[in-house]
């Protein structure tokens, strides 16, 4: 097999894929332990390569993955905008890399946790 387990079940390692995926898409940078990042950035780049083609089938592959969370509130004088975690992906994510062949996180590692000494880092989009 090519991938960790991280000490869970399977239906436990999806859940917290999806939501270490999703806080990346909406904040830009996680911070998480290192077999966690490395997994979260495959699940990352798959994401933002549907996010490129941009197409109705990508769209609705990766609202299967991604959790449904607002991203962000704009306020354009009365209107308020409501934009999705989905929404953030296709329109600024997927335009942003759209020149980029892979490659679009970055890990930058941090101290040692202090409770159990585990090695923690920042998982940031690049």
């Amino acid at each position: 097999m090519s991938y960790r387990k991280l000490g869970r079940t399977s239906s436990q390692r999806k859940a917290l894929l999806r939501d270490l995926t999703t806080d990346l898409i909406v904040n830009g940078s996680i911070k998480t332990t290192e077999p966690k990042a490395k997994e979260v950035r495959k699940t990352m780049d798959q994401m933002i390569t549907l996010a490129k083609r941009g197409d109705l089938a990508s769209r609705r592959k990766a609202a299967g993955f991604i959790r449904n969370v607002v991203a962000d509130v704009k306020e354009d004088g009365d209107d308020i905008k409501v934009q999705s975690a989905l929404q953030n992906l296709f329109e600024e994510l997927g335009p942003k890399y759209a020149d980029r062949n892979g490659g679009y996180t970055r890990i930058l590692k941090t101290m040692p946790r202090r409770g159990d000494g585990a090695k923690m880092v920042i998982l940031e989009l690049v």
